[in-house]
């Protein structure tokens, strides 16, 4: 799959992302990691906007804390996350997500006093809060590892005894992987199918596959519904290569069963005349 994945580079079909996972939602479910979790006790992601990310805190001391060790907690959210173009943070005071729930089912009991606020004094400066930072961190992964935490397979992240061999963050991105290079192998050789989908990607099953093959069959959809009622096609023509490839995975036929009557059906009158009638159909885009 590696060698694989290196041949296709970063081509991606269609409009959109390969999934439909967000960023902020990766960097919640690692927040205790990336920060640590004293830290975390007391401030959440809240949202991205362009390469900041806003970052909820319980009161004005916590955001000071955490503008202290802005640039550690920027390498491990850049590392984890390298792809997400997070280059800054800010701070504000908020309310803060609740975090669980009791075992009876009710809401959680709420925290006493000497569970919400440090017992130890305010750092002085940014080089003291990076040492209290990187201590904190090394006492949370030594509890970790004696409850019987394992490395992430991925990326080396601590992670649950019960959880699967990779980490959350790393899940979604092997997920959005494999959804990549199973729509590049669609659109350029939709003639696959799922038994040869499957012998060129791992740990692809069907009901993956046939998900995956739905999605991009939407996004083509629209594409090709947009220059149909634009009446052009755009510059570079490629709605015929979609044309192509979404007639032969929405008709499930090998491309030497594909008839003209099979891609008018498929298509309609009207898209199937602006992409293979007559030349002066074909305008580009102004």
């Amino acid at each position: 799959m590696l060698r694989l994945g290196q041949a296709l580079g970063a081509w991606s079909p269609g409009d959109g992302g390969s999934g439909p996972t967000e960023p902020i939602v990766l960097l919640g479910a690692a927040w205790a990691e990336l920060a640590g979790e004293s830290l975390a006790a007391h401030s959440h992601p809240g949202k991205l906007e362009g390469d900041t990310l806003l970052v909820t805190t319980s009161s004005s001391a916590w955001s000071q804390q955490l503008s202290f060790l802005t640039e550690p907690i920027l390498a491990a959210i850049n590392a984890r996350l390298p792809h997400a173009g997070i280059a800054k943070l800010r701070f504000r005071i908020g309310k803060l997500p609740q975090r669980g729930r009791s075992a009876r089912g009710g809401r959680a009991a709420a925290p006493r006093r000497d569970d919400t606020i440090d017992p130890r004094p305010p750092v002085r400066d940014a080089g003291e809060a990076l040492a209290r930072f990187r201590g904190d961190v090394a006492i949370a992964e030594r509890a970790k590892r004696e409850r019987g935490w394992k490395e992430c397979t991925g990326c080396s992240a601590l992670i649950a005894p019960a959880s699967g061999p990779v980490c959350v963050s790393c899940a979604v991105a092997r997920d959005q992987e494999r959804e990549r290079l199973v729509s590049r192998l669609l659109f350029e050789a939709p003639w696959l199918g799922y038994a040869g989908t499957v012998s060129l990607v791992e740990d692809l099953d069907r009901d993956t596959y046939e998900s995956i093959r739905l999605r991009l069959l939407g996004r083509w959809w629209v594409r090709l519904n947009r220059v149909r009622a634009a009446g052009r096609l755009s510059r570079d023509e490629s709605e015929r290569l979609i044309a192509s490839s979404y007639v032969v995975l929405k008709s499930e036929l090998p491309p030497e069963r594909v008839s003209p009557a099979t891609i008018r059906n498929v298509l309609g009158d009207e898209l199937h005349e602006l992409l293979y009638g007559r030349s002066e159909h074909n305008n580009d885009v102004q």
